[in-house]
Formats: structure tokens, sequence, C-alpha cells
């Protein structure tokens, strides 16, 4: 899939810092590869955070994604670290 502006949205907002929600089916993988969030290269700044729900409609993945660069239209996002852990029972 691509990326959707309406699957991205403002959670907070202060200092020049912006904390963001994001969820989609896409997986983890496909997420944290560079240009993914181009389409939001106007928004995203780097050091904001995004709060990923990702893989929605197989094996969800939850967790915090950085945006680590932003440039010439092109925005990359640090890999996935993963909020929660398998569940053992």
């Amino acid at each position: 899939m691509a990326f959707k502006t309406k699957d991205l949205s403002v959670l907070a907002y202060a200092n020049g810092f912006t904390l963001w929600h994001f969820t989609t089916i896409d997986p983890a993988a496909d997420v944290d590869t560079s240009g993914y969030f181009s389409g939001a290269s106007d928004m995203l700044r780097v050091g904001d955070m995004i709060m990923a729900n990702l893989d929605t409609d197989g094996t969800p993945q939850a967790g915090i994604l950085l945006v680590a660069s932003n440039g010439g239209g092109t925005v990359d996002v640090a890999n996935l670290t993963q909020v929660g852990a398998t569940n053992g029972d």
C-alpha cells in the first residue's frame, strides 16, 4: 500500500515538536522505508515522533517511529521501536 495523509494525525504539539499518530495495514518493513512518509514532508520535522499502529489487518505491531531526516521532499524515519511484547498465554 501507499502512505495516506488521512491516516496521520496530531496528538500533541509543543515547542516545535509534534507527536503524531499513524495507522495503516502496511507492515513495519514498508513504513520505515525512506520516502514512505514523503507525502507529509511539509508537516513532519526531524525529531518528531509517530505513535504507530501497523499491519492492522495482519499481525498487528505498535511502536514509535522517529523522524530521522526530511530533506528535498524525502522523509525517512528510524526503524520501529516496538511497544509491548509477545503475549505468552
